[in-house]
């Protein structure tokens, strides 16, 4: 089959590592003629644009295409897709994140190519203002008569969505965001010998975080929490993996709280080096506002470790109270700080947490599962839009 993929920015996230993931396997599991459209990776996130290439993937890269709004680059991107779509003649559209899903969905209906949008995290959200929540909420409402079908990273996303008024329930599916599971399973470097690199001892309890350092990721609800747990516990300490605008900042609030010494930023991370960081802790922390589904919470606990995030969107789908981890109620930090303390205290709850998990999600978050099962999809509308066979 052709499909194109449209995304706005492939930089190092999830959203963008889920769709590389379908792309490639498109291309090399099942020989499909596959093309990834996106825009410039501009910004501290990282590319994901040379692995695509070096991966022997169709890349085509639109110029004009940004996150931020913008009329004039944002019709040229448009005209681009309308015209890189009739070259293309593909049978089927995927688009993914807010920019590129809306115009992209808009040029396959424009041509009358059936398109599949995936939610990965939502695009309105209590943290907008009333007027920006509700343009973004009409964005997606209008968008969602363009395309054939929605498919949600969680149940969650698709009860957010159908609750808003979006779309009708029988128009969403949900499909897990595949990854590599098996560098999770067995990470490529010792754990020992990472935990050195960083400056870990044997005695200390490592509390990892992987997350662009942006917004309502919940960097600054880690480290308030910090303060109780590390007085409660001065064994734990934290690893920060990625980068982002509010870097310094974070500096400066660990600093002030006068914890530098139990704080080590890792930076950016590639995903081939992801699974050892996250081998390397010993418990996962994520106190995202806003996500989906975070890739990040599976991957904890494939690689068998405890998670801890607050209670948004798809994350109580992984974490089950008493079994995989704790859930927390957004911005609680005294819960959150003592989640931390109980898990550092307690070795055989962490192993039993993260065992727990890596046996129940492992599985279910194998990106070649992902991969059929979209394919799945794109088969079925395609067998919607043939012409009949002829009769006898």
């Amino acid at each position: 089959m052709r499909v194109v993929h449209i995304i706005t920015r492939l930089i190092l996230g999830g959203a963008q590592e889920n769709t590389l993931l379908t792309v490639e396997d498109q291309h090399h599991l099942h020989g499909d003629q596959v093309t990834l459209v996106t825009g410039p990776a501009i910004g501290p996130e990282g590319s994901l644009i040379e692995r695509a290439k070096t991966r022997g993937l169709d890349v085509r890269i639109i110029p004009e295409l940004r996150r931020s709004i913008h009329p004039w680059r944002d019709w040229s991107s448009y005209r681009q897709f309308v015209n890189l779509l009739r070259a293309l003649r593909p049978h089927v559209v995927h688009t993914h994140s807010g920019k590129a899903g809306l115009l992209g969905r808009a040029a396959a209906f424009k041509l009358g190519i059936p398109c599949v949008h995936t939610i990965h995290g939502p695009s309105f959200h209590a943290y907008q203002s009333r007027m920006a929540h509700e343009v973004f909420r009409a964005a997606e409402k209008w968008a969602a008569r363009r395309c054939d079908r929605l498919v949600s990273v969680c149940d969650a996303m698709t009860d957010q969505y159908v609750a808003a008024g979006v779309a009708p329930r029988d128009k969403f599916v949900t499909v897990y965001s595949g990854m590599e599971v098996e560098p999770f399973l067995n990470p490529p470097r010792p754990r020992e010998v990472l935990r050195r690199e960083l400056g870990f001892e044997p005695q200390h309890v490592v509390v990892g975080k992987v997350a662009r350092m942006f917004h309502l990721k919940g960097h600054a609800d880690v480290i308030e929490a910090a303060k109780v747990v590390v007085a409660a516990q001065p064994n734990v300490r934290y690893l920060f993996v990625g980068d982002g605008i509010l870097r310094h900042e974070l500096l400066g609030q660990i600093a002030a709280a006068g914890l530098s010494s139990h704080f080590v930023f890792a930076g950016l991370a590639s995903s081939d080096r992801v699974p050892e960081l996250i081998g390397a802790t010993d418990i996962v922390v994520h106190a995202s506002l806003r996500e989906g589904l975070a890739r990040v919470l599976p991957q904890g606990l494939i690689s068998g470790k405890p998670v801890v995030s607050y209670d948004v969107d798809g994350a109580r789908e992984v974490v089950i109270p008493g079994e995989t981890g704790f859930l927390i109620p957004p911005r609680s930090v005294g819960e959150l700080a003592q989640a931390l303390i109980a898990l550092a205290a307690d070795p055989r709850m962490r192993e039993q947490f993260g065992q727990t998990g890596r046996s129940r999600f492992t599985d279910q978050f194998r990106h070649e599962k992902m991969t059929r099962r979209l394919r799945e999809i794109y088969q079925s509308l395609i067998d919607r839009t043939s012409p009949a066979p002829p009769q006898e």
